[in-house]
């Protein structure tokens, strides 16, 4: 698959090809699904914490005699009937996180590359720099280039007036090639690539 160069002055800068095996897969929505799962349930806090009854400090006295009132046989202030008492199997803090295989991680952001690469919302650019970091001036050039909502990926370092620049406007985000992920592919529009994420991509799927 060939795709042509540009640069954010919208100009050409030559041509590249791309791996069939990374951009021509079939996609699997199974897969990118498991994915997707994966990383939410990854960022879940998980700190939400609820007092049970062995956990929240009220009186253990019995309430009242154990014959003759008619009442249950109730031993503590607090059972979760209770106003005041403990919840009843409330949410404890705990890690959401679930395991998923790294052949499956590996094989779901190919596929994920590949659903963009089939719906041509790929965009390869020579480099992510500009000369200034005004957010009016970037906001304009991505006009221009038809960029809306998109995902830039550069190479291992990016340029500080970009990152700058690019922070505030809705809908675009900048990752360097460490931070490539399914889901933040699959949220946005387009993919934009430059060289350096491209040759950083080539090298870590040949390993």
């Amino acid at each position: 698959m060939k795709l042509a160069i540009t640069t954010l002055a919208g100009a050409e800068a030559g041509t590249v090809e791309l791996a069939e095996a990374v951009f021509g897969l079939e996609p699997r929505t199974d897969i990118l699904h498991r994915m997707v799962r994966y990383q939410l349930a990854k960022r879940q806090a998980g700190t939400h914490q609820a007092q049970e009854r062995s956990t929240i400090n009220r009186t253990t006295k019995k309430l009242f005699k154990q014959k003759g009132t008619g009442n249950a046989r109730h031993g503590s202030a607090k059972a979760p009937q209770f106003r005041g008492g403990g919840r009843a199997f409330g949410p404890i803090a705990r890690s959401h996180a679930h395991d998923l295989p790294k052949k499956v991680r590996q094989l779901a952001l190919k596929h994920a590359l590949s659903v963009k690469a089939r719906e041509s919302q790929i965009i390869v650019l020579d480099k992510a720099e500009v000369g200034t970091p005004k957010t009016k001036d970037l906001k304009d050039i991505f006009s221009k280039l038809g960029l809306s909502n998109a995902l830039f990926i550069g190479g291992a370092e990016l340029q500080d007036n970009f990152v700058l620049a690019s922070r505030s406007i809705p809908n675009i985000d900048v990752l360097p090639i460490q931070g490539i992920n399914v889901y933040d592919i699959l949220r946005r529009e387009k993919l934009v690539l430059t060289t350096a994420a491209l040759d950083a991509l080539a090298q870590r799927f040949a390993d």
